[in-house]
C-alpha cells in the first residue's frame, strides 16, 4: 500500500482536513506537512515538502491543496522526479494518472466542493499508469527534465 504525503496552505487547510479522513477510511498511510490551521502560510512552503518527500521515497505519493491549485503545482512540478497534475475534475484526475503517470495531485480548496474533491482523490488513488505507448511519452518529459538538472 502507498503512503500519501498531503499539505496544504491556508486555502486549502479545512479541505486537507477532509482528504484525510478519507484517506484513513480508504486505509492509506499519510503525513501531513501542513498547514496545521486557517493561518496564513505560504504555499511554495509546503507544496516543497510534500513534492520532496514523493521524489525521495517511490512508496509516496502526494496531494496538495491550496485555493485554486496552481501555485502548489507548479512549485512541486520544480522537484526533479514530480510529475504534479493540477485537476479540476474527473477526467483530468484519470488522464493524470492513466497517461502520464502523475505522483502528485494539486487541487483547490476554493475551486471545488468537498463531496468532487474527495471523489477526485479517490478514483487518483485508485487508477493505475497505463503504460504502453504513455510510458514513452512520461519517459520523454523525464529526459527533459534532466537535461536541466544541475550536477
Amino acid at each position: 500500500m502507498k503512503k500519501v504525503a498531503i499539505g496544504s496552505d491556508h486555502g486549502g487547510f479545512d479541505l486537507k482536513e477532509q482528504v484525510k479522513k478519507e484517506l484513513t477510511k480508504l486505509g492509506y498511510e499519510y503525513v501531513d506537512f501542513g498547514c496545521h490551521s486557517g493561518e496564513s502560510v505560504d504555499y511554495p512552503d509546503v507544496a516543497f515538502l510534500v513534492g520532496e518527500c514523493v521524489a525521495t521515497n517511490e512508496n509516496y505519493l502526494g496531494i496538495i491543496i491550496d485555493g485554486v491549485g496552481i501555485g502548489s503545482g507548479m512549485t512541486a512540478n520544480k522537484i526533479p522526479g514530480v510529475r504534479c497534475a493540477v485537476c479540476w475534475d474527473m477526467t483530468s484526475v484519470i488522464n493524470s494518472k492513466d497517461h502520464n503517470n502523475a505522483n502528485v495531485l494539486s487541487i483547490g480548496g476554493q475551486v471545488l466542493g468537498p463531496g468532487l474533491a474527495v471523489q477526485m482523490v479517490k478514483k487518483w488513488l485508485e487508477t493505475d499508469f497505463s503504460g504502453g505507448r504513455h510510458d514513452r511519452r512520461v519517459t520523454k518529459i523525464m529526459e527533459i527534465e534532466s537535461r536541466f538538472i544541475k550536477r
